[in-house]
């Protein structure tokens, strides 16, 4: 009972008012404090494009000094990289602040009682509402807590937990303090979570006892629990309580809650450079080994900030609801920073977008009154196949704004989405961006008032971004009606600093390919117009539900398997996830159960990635296709698959070029069997 009410008292009554004159010095000291994001000027996206363009530290310092509040202001807009990669620039020097002071305090001073977070439960019809004064109560009880653990400034944090406002203010409260997160995504195994932890160096662990999504219950401690094995810093794990069901609790174990009933509910907060690291994000990429990925306090929060407001036409009143998980950076981005910096109505969405049928999302519109809905073509390409009467069910007059993240959508969904979900009124925004680039870089808005919006493109860079296509030579493609490397020409604020540990993979990874240019690693088609449709991945990156999946990843953890000597794994198009694994295997020769290898296969998978790793097919061959030096030409397993094997290309660099006949009459094989 003492649990349940300590649980009660943190999540819902946190209703005590700010004591007057107790608001600490640091979150009352400021260069600047407009409090919103400066307005566009006359002459709108046109004028601050042109500018952003031509004087980009000019224009960033002006839009820095609007949006954001300073302890200190900051001496220097940009300052540039290395000439090999000169968009890798540090930005606001001299600069200090708190996020946490920007997402919050600033908020609660002028409107304490503004709805911050709608956490829409699993439990369908159940949301919470937390207002901005009970959500920093929240951050400051946890910042104190984690402070009387012994977490310091510069001190890492894993955070492996669901979407719930005490998953934000956990983040919130790192940022508090200036303890660095990094956020796990909660579907990860215990394999994947020790990675992350033991390359960041992390001291501390914030989890729940257990998930709950799409009525099931995901065992979050049992997996911290089992991945701790390996991970000698973590020195404490406190752990919250999402059901009433025990786990395990052991010596460094600690119940959050009852020690955040116990806390003050005041913190001061870290004063931080603007260079300072807020948070490490883990993402694939084309080695085994997931990066983590290094954003900084100002410039990330900026760009976060500025984007979520413009892309999204975001106004104050409005409620915005991206449905990522804050395992992902659309999460970090546009669940948690970028909203709250604008002091927006933020939904934490918990739960699955077909339970407890395919109308959940467009229920919770209608219950919600959501006006901006942002998500993964996944999802909508998979409630489309279940028709138009889960959607036509529910009142969605609110929405205004629809937005499309973390792959590209094909026309078939976007027409649905624009047309069925959003009755043809709402802009629907196609948003590219990456992990590295902190926010959304094209997008059909902002643009000039009325501007067209072509279906499945992103078209339009944001203000400051300055895309450009390179051909194979590195030379720059001029023109319109051309292809090639997505590259980005500038420096922009949300920009990734390193790759924490490997600064040296930072660059060769996005600034040796084309020195002086960002490579974002996809190919882009710019239209007659100029606009822009991102074309897929460049390298051996797939993109599964709109998760980036680096396939050496998949083939390390099938390499683990004693009678499998060698895999190929790479991407095929797929209906509903955009992208699917696919999986050759070459096995000892003595194996005969080939079934219950492939079963073992997706168990080890799952195991040491995630779930959504695992590949949908896994075709068993002779030999892979190998260059005389000994590479594998995956080119050519794309072709197959695809069904190209009329154009297979150049194939006299292959060391036998008759293993491809091999494969494709082992695919033909494959593909009869399981038709029939």
């Amino acid at each position: 009972m003492a649990l349940a009410a300590a649980r009660a008292r943190v999540l819902r009554t946190l209703s005590r008012p700010v004591p007057p004159g107790r608001v600490p010095v640091a979150a009352r000291r400021c260069c600047s404090d407009a409090g919103d994001p400066v307005a566009l000027p006359p002459g709108g996206y046109g004028v601050w494009q042109d500018r952003a363009t031509r004087d980009p530290a000019g224009f960033w310092a002006e839009v820095a000094r609007g949006a954001l509040r300073w302890d200190s202001p900051f001496h220097t807009a940009c300052q540039a990289g290395p000439a090999a990669a000169a968009v890798a620039a540090r930005w606001f020097l001299g600069g200090r602040l708190n996020v946490s002071v920007n997402c919050l305090d600033r908020h609660v001073e002028k409107s304490p009682n503004r709805v911050a977070l709608i956490w829409e439960r699993d439990e369908p019809g159940t949301a919470v509402h937390v207002t901005y004064r009970e959500l920093l109560d929240l951050t400051c009880r946890l910042a104190n807590t984690l402070k009387k653990y012994g977490i310091q400034k510069g001190d890492k944090v894993a955070i492996y937990m669901s979407v719930s406002p005490l998953s934000v203010a956990a983040m919130l409260a790192c940022a508090r303090i200036g303890a660095v997160h990094t956020v796990v995504f909660a579907g990860f195994s215990a394999e994947s979570l020790a990675g992350r932890i033991m390359d960041s160096g992390c001291k501390a662990v914030i989890t729940y006892n257990q998930g709950v999504r799409g009525g099931r219950i995901i065992e979050l401690k049992t997996t911290v629990d089992e991945a701790l094995k390996s991970c000698p810093s973590i020195k404490h794990v406190f752990v919250a309580q999402r059901t009433d069901n025990k786990v395990r609790m052991g010596d460094r174990d600690i119940p959050l809650e009852e020690e955040m009933a116990k806390a003050a509910s005041i913190c001061t907060p870290e004063s931080m450079d603007s260079e300072d690291v807020l948070f490490m994000l883990y993402t694939s990429g084309s080695t085994g080994k997931p990066k983590g990925i290094v954003h900084t306090h100002a410039g990330y929060l900026l760009y976060a900030a500025i984007t979520h407001k413009y892309v999204f036409d975001y106004q104050q009143g409005d409620v915005f609801s991206c449905v990522a998980d804050i395992g992902w950076i659309t999460g970090h981005s546009y669940v948690v920073y970028g909203p709250l910096c604008n002091g927006a109505t933020s939904v934490l969405f918990e739960s699955t977008p077909v339970y407890p049928d395919p109308g959940r999302y467009w229920e919770m519109v209608q219950r919600l009154k959501i006006n901006q809905f942002y998500g993964a073509p996944t999802a909508i390409r998979l409630l489309l196949n279940y028709g138009e009467e889960w959607v036509k069910k529910y009142d969605r007059s609110s929405l205004k704004t629809l937005g499309s993240v973390g792959e590209p959508i094909n026309n078939e969904a976007w027409q649905w989405f624009y047309q069925v979900v959003g009755e043809g009124r709402c802009t629907l925004v196609d948003t590219w961006w990456q992990t590295e680039t902190g926010g959304i870089c094209i997008a059909p808005r902002p643009s000039e008032e009325k501007a067209e919006i072509v279906p499945a493109m992103a078209m339009r860079p944001f203000f400051g971004i300055v895309p450009v296509l390179m051909d194979e030579n590195g030379k720059v493609i001029e023109g319109n009606d051309v292809s090639g490397a997505l590259c980005i020409a500038q420096p922009w604020p949300g920009m990734a600093r390193t790759i924490h540990g490997d600064h040296q993979r930072f660059v060769d990874a996005y600034f040796k390919a084309y020195p002086g240019y960002y490579f974002t690693g996809d190919g882009a088609y710019r239209t007659k117009k100029g606009y822009y449709q991102i074309t897929g991945r460049m390298d051996d990156v797939i993109n599964i539900s709109g998760h980036r999946l680096g396939t050496a990843e998949i083939e390390d953890a099938m390499a683990d398997h004693p009678e499998v000597p060698e895999t190929a794994v790479i991407g095929y198009p797929h209906k509903i996830k955009g992208e699917g694994a696919f999986a050759f295997i070459v096995l000892k020769e003595q194996t005969t159960h080939t079934d219950r290898v492939k079963e073992e296969l997706k168990t080890i998978v799952a195991s040491k990635i995630a779930k959504y790793a695992v590949p949908d097919h896994i075709l068993v061959v002779k030999r892979l296709p190998k260059t005389r030096s000994g590479k594998i030409m995956r080119r050519l397993l794309r072709k197959v698959v695809t069904e190209q094997s009329s154009n297979m290309g150049d194939v006299t660099t292959l060391d036998d070029p008759s293993v491809v006949k091999e494969i494709l009459d082992a695919y033909q094989k494959y593909k009869e069997k399981n038709s029939s």
